[in-house]
């Protein structure tokens, strides 16, 4: 199993979920041209042979997780005066939040300040159940980039971050997962309209990697292709419609998302 193998030891691999003439599949994506997997994403899948250039295809959210776990005030940039918890403050998405690269955000009804958070995210690989520190990163399979979008006057005003956090397209993944690459020395950078808004290194995270995931793993079991936003770095401003946003983590590549504004269905 590909994730058996810890992470610092895997090849740099970058791994796409896509559609193509009507199926959905994985591959592993070198330069403009897809390679087709088959096989489980998470136990040695092999390729079958056939390339699809990158341009014919489809980029997907690239996994489909049935847990979507946040970290919120986990950069010292982002803490402000806040003084820092004692343990990772947790809070989630759901499957509904989440939307691909080239996909829109859309604002729900009444939301009026809505803020990019540009974040590194984990993608589990083996189930992770009361693990260890030391061992939390033989469970990791790689990383991608999130947005964790989130409207701020809810976030301040409501008891529970329900709809500041977890509305639809509130979540932008991708646009690959990578494997082999250190997740607590990336380099990750928003930009807004092609202006820099933040950019920071994950090894500024307050909690590393590991301790986040040892930790939730105390409390939820964690399955592979299950996803960890790890935390935004530094100020964030509101998005507007119209605007462009683009999360780009090292390695990894560019996750771009256009803001639609209203959600009028």
């Amino acid at each position: 199993m590909l994730a058996a193998t810890p992470l610092a030891a895997q090849d740099v691999t970058k791994y796409v979920r896509y559609a193509y003439a009507g199926a959905e599949s994985y591959g592993i994506l070198e330069g403009d041209q897809i390679h087709a997997l088959r096989g489980d994403l998470f136990d040695s899948p092999t390729r079958t042979g056939r390339t699809i250039a990158l341009a014919d295809a489809t980029l997907l959210i690239p996994v489909t997780p049935s847990k979507i776990i946040a970290v919120g005030f986990n950069y010292r940039s982002h803490l402000g005066d806040r003084e820092p918890d004692p343990y990772p403050g947790l809070f989630i998405k759901y499957p509904t939040s989440l939307i691909a690269t080239g996909e829109s955000i859309v604002f729900p009804p009444g939301a009026g300040n809505v803020h990019y958070e540009g974040e590194m995210v984990l993608v589990i690989g083996r189930r992770a159940r009361h693990v260890s520190r030391e061992d939390a990163l033989d469970h990791v399979f790689g990383v991608t980039a999130g947005n964790d979008v989130s409207e701020r006057d809810w976030q301040a005003g409501d008891l529970q971050w329900f709809r500041a956090k977890a509305s639809d397209t509130f979540g932008p993944l991708g646009p690959a997962i990578v494997t082999g690459l250190d997740p607590d020395d990336l380099l990750l950078q928003t930009r807004l309209n092609g202006e820099v808004r933040q950019s920071q290194r994950t090894s500024d995270l307050f909690f590393g990697s590991a301790e986040i995931i040892s930790y939730v793993s105390q409390f939820v079991t964690l399955e592979p292709g299950d996803v960890i936003y790890t935390g935004t770095p530094g100020e964030t401003h509101a998005m507007h419609p119209g605007d462009v946003v683009e999360i780009e983590l090292e390695g990894v590549g560019i996750l771009r998302n256009t803001v639609a504004g209203a959600d009028n269905r």
